[in-house]
């Protein structure tokens, strides 16, 4: 009878060290997702895959969660550091050229210096390339179509969405990373960036890409658009050492008002006047005018020999 407890304690015993040790290999699953780690700029925890989305494990819920690279760097940040940085607030703006030049825009910053964008500088004349950007503060019932689109073009694009977006549209954003795009931080309220302390634009990038992330299991692309475009040398600096490229834009024209939309003719003759090549486009997905324009408008760009690219390529 003895004999016989030992037995079966010993089995039990073995099964306990069993199970812990597959816990701690990783044969069950979570997204990792330490709220601790983001607060300090830390997302190191985020598993990698391809742009085409690597399956992970089951996880304990029998969902797939699926991750890809977010770059933040593993370090707290130094807040008096900042302090050495102006925070007059600047309004990005551009100036068009009518022969398919990039556009001239405002240089009272060296934007490229904090890991700033509005143009590719380093597009070849042999080489012609766009990229294609769509700002998302809500929904307005043409992303689908819009995407669409861009999947029977075979086109890339980054989306910059609020965290407002995410959560009212989990499934749009979840089908934007599936179908190979990219989705970019462009905050939790949308505010003017100079207009918040330290604190606050690390709550408002940060607590984006948390939410992105514990939300639709995919971690945010290192892509940020500031709000109404507004920056400083100070919100640059922060946000680079965050992880991210700042993208601004060389084309862009009046869209975002549902109630005032241009029209299809205005989109594909903007397009046509003002293209140039490594141009960042700048449009957003309420627009009735960009979706129902947008085939012309990448098919148009085709015939003169563009492609559309993913932000991966600025350099």
């Amino acid at each position: 009878m003895k004999r016989k407890i030992l037995i079966v304690s010993l089995l039990l015993i073995t099964a306990i060290f069993a199970v812990k040790g597959g816990i701690s290999s990783g044969i069950i699953k979570t997204n990792n997702y330490d709220s601790k780690n983001i607060a300090t700029g830390d997302a190191k925890n985020i598993k990698s895959s391809s742009l085409d989305v690597q399956k992970e494990e089951q996880v304990e819920n029998n969902e797939n969660i699926r991750y890809e690279t977010f770059p933040i760097e593993n370090k707290i940040l130094d807040k008096d550091s900042y302090y050495d940085y102006s925070n007059s607030k600047l309004a990005w703006y551009m100036v068009r050229k009518d022969n398919h030049e990039p556009t001239g825009c405002d240089d009272t910053i060296d934007i490229y210096q904090y890991g700033g964008y509005h143009v590719d500088k380093n597009a070849r004349d042999e080489d012609k390339v766009l990229y294609l950007t769509f700002d998302c503060g809500y929904e307005n019932n043409y992303t689908s179509q819009i995407l669409d689109v861009l999947k029977e073009q075979n086109v890339p694009a980054c989306f910059f969405v609020t965290q407002t977006y995410i959560r009212d549209n989990i499934d749009l954003t979840k089908r934007m990373k599936e179908e190979g795009h990219q989705v970019g931080n462009h905050t939790i309220t949308h505010p003017s960036m100079p207009e918040r302390s330290y604190e606050e634009i690390i709550e408002e990038v940060n607590g984006c890409a948390k939410y992105m992330a514990e939300n639709t299991g995919y971690a945010m692309d290192p892509y940020l658009r500031p709000p109404m475009g507004e920056y400083s040398q100070r919100t640059l600096k922060l946000t680079q050492d965050l992880g991210y490229k700042t993208i601004f834009w060389s084309m862009a024209y009046m869209d975002y008002d549902v109630n005032n939309q241009p029209g299809v003719d205005y989109v594909t003759a903007h397009f046509e006047k003002y293209h140039h090549n490594g141009a960042i486009i700048l449009m957003h997905n309420v627009s009735e005018s960009n979706a129902d324009a947008l085939k012309t408008v990448i098919v148009n760009m085709k015939a003169k020999g563009y492609r559309f690219a993913s932000l991966n390529e600025l350099k």
